[in-house]
């Protein structure tokens, strides 16, 4: 039973790691998608949630694993919500900061604010 488990366990993370390290289809506008925190977030996308994850390949339970949203071709005010680990991409602009959970980037997290609502201005 044990062996199952393990083999299971083995199988499952291969598919997870094959998946977040898949290229993906051309995205949507809104999509969202998961990628390891290494993976630099491409032009047009912001980072709206971290975690993390053993299929990332770390030793800690830093925050290792990063879901990104693609903003390109979304219209003219519509608004978001996105962490601060990322610049928000030209034609939208920062409309409020505050903290959210869901953006700790780092091992040494604060209080501080680390995500921001950004509106499309043109």
């Amino acid at each position: 039973m044990t062996r199952l488990r393990t083999t299971a366990m083995a199988l499952a993370g291969a598919a997870a790691m094959f998946a977040l390290t898949a290229a993906p289809a051309q995205a949507a506008p809104g999509d969202v998608r998961t990628s390891c925190a290494s993976v630099v977030t491409p032009a047009g996308y912001v980072d709206v949630s971290w975690g993390y994850s053993n299929s990332c390949g770390t030793q800690s339970f830093s925050p290792n694993i990063k879901q990104i949203k693609q903003l390109t071709g979304l219209p003219v005010g519509t608004v978001v919500q996105a962490c601060a680990s990322t610049y928000q991409p030209d034609g939208w602009v920062q409309t409020s900061s505050y903290y959210s959970s869901s953006c700790v980037y780092s091992s040494n997290p604060s209080f501080n604010n680390n995500a921001w609502q950004l509106k499309r201005v043109y």
